[in-house]
Order: structure tokens, then sequence, then C-alpha cells
């Protein structure tokens, strides 16, 4: 019979984050490249749906994946994520990681920035890992007489593609 200690325990929330927000890192460094193939590449080649913030379309494969990011990669996007969280699934071998980032988008000297919410399901395929889902879509101003999260500066700094711009 196998060991107890053979057996992979789950990981938490707290110890998935990391490797949230390093993948999170790899897909905006990709977009960086300005390669469509490039970014195409980190999502999944089977069961995929993409809810991109920019098409109306509901993308199922890789092909229109990278027909979108022809377009986006176009507009200079970098992104900061503002507030996330993840939450594991799978013993370990995906994860949902979910929140607020900013796109500044535009050429240097003319950036806008753009608010927007993320879902991104990401799951181990082989030794990668690859988007099975994502959905972006533009952040909905808040209604009047009401404030905003409090907890957005915070997580911010935490965020480590803050940084790399």
């Amino acid at each position: 019979a196998p060991s107890a200690s053979a057996k992979k325990a789950n990981p938490t929330p707290e110890a998935m984050l990391p490797v949230a927000r390093d993948n999170f890192k790899r897909w905006n460094d990709a977009l960086q490249t300005k390669n469509p193939k490039t970014v195409a590449s980190l999502y999944s080649n089977s069961e995929l749906s993409f809810l991109p913030t920019v098409s109306p379309e509901h993308i199922k494969k890789i092909d229109s994946t990278q027909e979108y990011f022809e377009a986006f990669v176009l507009k200079n996007p970098f992104g900061t994520i503002t507030d996330d969280s993840v939450a594991v699934v799978d013993n370990g071998n995906g994860y949902l990681h979910s929140g607020m980032y900013t796109f500044e988008l535009g050429d240097a000297n003319n950036r806008t920035p753009v608010a927007a919410r993320f879902s991104y399901v990401w799951e181990k395929v082989g030794n990668e890992w690859k988007i099975g889902h994502h959905h972006s879509s533009v952040r909905p101003p808040q209604p009047e007489g009401s404030s905003a999260p409090a907890q957005e500066a915070p997580a911010a700094k935490a965020a480590p593609s803050a940084s790399a711009k």
C-alpha cells in the first residue's frame, strides 16, 4: 500500500497565488512580444473557452485565439493586476485566478488605462500550465453613491507584474 507521504496534499489558495501571478506574468510577457502565436500558445488546444474584452465572440479554438491577438497586440497592451484571488481545483492540477486588472493601451506617448475584470482557469497539461478558460470584461463604473473597494491599493503592491514596464 502507498505510504501517507506519497499522497500529494492539495495546495492551499495561498500557496497557489504565486503560481497564478507567475503565469499571469508569462501571459503579460507574451503580449509584450507582439507575437500572437506566442500568446495563443499559452491557451489549451482542447475544451477552450475564451471571452475576450474587445470581442463579441466566444472563442473555442486556438486559431481563433491567435486571430484575436493579432489585433490586440497592436494596441501595445500592458496589464497590471490590482486585486486577485485563487481557488484550487483538481488536487492542484488546476486553479481559478480571478480579480481586477488595468491595461494600458496605445502608443508610449498616449497610453489609455482600461480597468477590467478577469477570470482564468489554468490547468496542467503535461508539465505546462495552459489557459483552459479566460474571461475579461471592462469594469463597469461604480454606481452613484457607492465607493470603490478599499482593498485595491494594497493588492496592487503585491502583484509582481506591476513593476515590469
